[in-house]
């Protein structure tokens, strides 16, 4: 096996025996960055410093100072603050932006002693479900370079898959982490919202936005997880709840697969809509059943009624959100500014309009008529109170009166389709928008959900995803793990 082909567990212990170094870790994800990148297009740059920060790793293991992520190369998405290193969402807006400060991410990573290789390419300001929305390239499927890798965290699920790093950070708003995850045939975990600080995390929908890990096998989430999840006080909507050490969570038995005794899986069958592709749902339907071979009892007759107007709720909520949010850039105090105006006001005008790509404007638009007088009460606030009647469902899901109604999660596909082809929905928003009809709701209730790798419908791939009651990805993890060990499906590479 190549060094880049390693898992984070698997490079750990021969960092920790010394049969590796870090540097040399490093330099296998160069190499293979130099070999694939062309093909790919998964970085909006490069980072010069990882070798040194490789050596400085090297030296912390010589004394003994290792962690489980200590020297192990690592990609970040590029909406995420970095200290020195430019961040640019992907925007002509923020091209030259480089942070004074890193995310609170990011320094969890550091304290852990990670090597950053690049950041990754993602669609602009996490506005996408395809990675065509970057201003600089698209970011290509390592399964079908003529397809797309799913979005907004298409570059780091996209890297992470073909092993030009061996683990990478992604944003989730509507499903930017799970459903790229379940493109690329990688694992991605949307954390509960709050369990991860957004400080630093440049905002789009600030009440949805949420930071995760995209990995190549659930030990490799669980371990991410341990670092950056936590209570921080710099994010307001951060939880101060204890964080659990999420690898003890997967049950594991060298002679025996983990079993599933003892929880209840239901499938709502919303998820299961008039669109879905007929080879994605017998996928799931097969993956499904292997849950119930693991002991798992899974009730099929599962209904969440309010998940059909979930495309709506969020595209009046998130561009609401966005609009407030990109209000900022305006040209006067970081990032683009258009110097040839004749007046403030065309100033900022002209700053926006060539700042900003085709489908950031759309949003900001949205958002802001849903937001104006007249209209505030009809979208924005109905959007919202159709919200919490979502939110009440998962609760009631997780949580029911009687032992029958009460699951421990649910799993339904992460996306109705295939990875699509590149161009195909970019003069369509709507039908790019149902992308993502299985992981809004998700999002719109603030509860977890993983995605894992399940199969494949003609050499492309198709994820599994889990969902949670809020804080409960320790059984996200459990069911994850227990599958995964169970199949070979996270073993595939992509021939590239």
């Amino acid at each position: 096996m190549e060094l880049c082909q390693l898992t984070i567990h698997q490079a750990h212990e021969l960092l920790k025996s010394r049969e590796i170094s870090s540097v040399e870790l490093t330099k296998a994800s160069l190499e293979r960055i130099s070999q694939v990148e062309e093909k790919v297009h998964a970085f909006v740059s490069i980072s010069s410093p990882s070798i040194s920060q490789a050596e400085a790793s090297d030296e912390m293991i010589r004394k003994g100072e290792i962690t489980l992520l200590t020297g192990i190369p690592v990609a970040i998405k590029d909406n995420m603050c970095t200290q020195g290193v430019r961040t640019t969402c992907s925007s002509r807006m923020l091209e030259s932006f480089v942070p004074p400060y890193n995310a609170t991410v990011v320094e969890r990573l550091i304290s852990a002693g990670m090597v950053m290789v690049g950041k990754t390419n993602m669609d602009e300001f996490a506005m996408g479900s395809s990675t065509e929305n970057s201003a600089f390239s698209p970011t290509y499927n390592p399964w079908d370079v003529g397809r797309v890798p799913g979005g907004s965290s298409g570059g780091s699920a996209s890297a992470v898959a073909v092993d030009e790093v061996i683990y990478a950070l992604g944003s989730d708003t509507g499903g930017s982490i799970r459903q790229p995850a379940g493109f690329c045939s990688v694992v991605g975990l949307k954390p509960t919202y709050g369990r991860v600080s957004r400080y630093g995390l440049i905002a789009f929908a600030s009440s949805l936005d949420q930071i995760g890990p995209l990995t190549k096998d659930v030990t490799d989430c669980a371990i991410v997880l341990n670092v950056i999840a936590g209570h921080d006080p710099r994010d307001a909507t951060s939880v101060p709840y204890p964080v659990p050490d999420y690898t003890q969570s997967l049950l594991h038995n060298a002679d025996t697969i983990p079993d599933l005794k003892g929880l209840r899986i239901g499938v709502p069958r919303e998820y299961f809509v008039a669109g879905i592709q007929s080879g994605v749902d017998e996928v799931i339907r097969t993956a499904i059943g292997k849950l119930a071979e693991l002991g798992a009892e899974v009730d099929w007759d599962v209904s969440l009624p309010h998940t059909s107007y979930a495309l709506s709720v969020y595209y009046i909520i998130a561009p609401s959100e966005a609009s407030a949010n990109l209000a900022r850039y305006d040209g006067v105090k970081y990032g683009f500014s258009y110097q040839e105006a004749g007046s403030m006001w065309d100033a900022l005008e002209k700053t926006r309009q060539f700042g900003f790509g085709p489908e950031v404007k759309r949003r900001i638009m949205l958002g802001t008529y849903a937001l104006s007088a007249g209209y505030y009460d009809a979208y924005y606030l109905k959007a919202q109170k159709v919200r919490t009647l979502i939110r009440r469902e998962f609760d009631e899901a997780f949580s029911g009166s009687t032992t029958k109604k009460r699951f421990d999660a649910l799993v339904t596909p992460t996306s109705p389709t295939v990875p699509f082809e590149l161009g195909e929905k970019m003069d369509d928003p709507l039908q790019m928008y149902l992308s993502d009809v299985c992981t809004l709701p998700i999002s719109i209730a603030g509860v977890p959900a993983i995605s894992i790798p399940a199969g494949f419908v003609n050499g492309l791939p198709v994820g599994m995803q889990i969902i949670g009651k809020p804080f409960s990805e320790e059984t996200l993890l459990r069911i994850a793990y227990a599958y995964e060990q169970a199949t070979e499906w996270h073993k595939m590479r992509p021939l590239i």
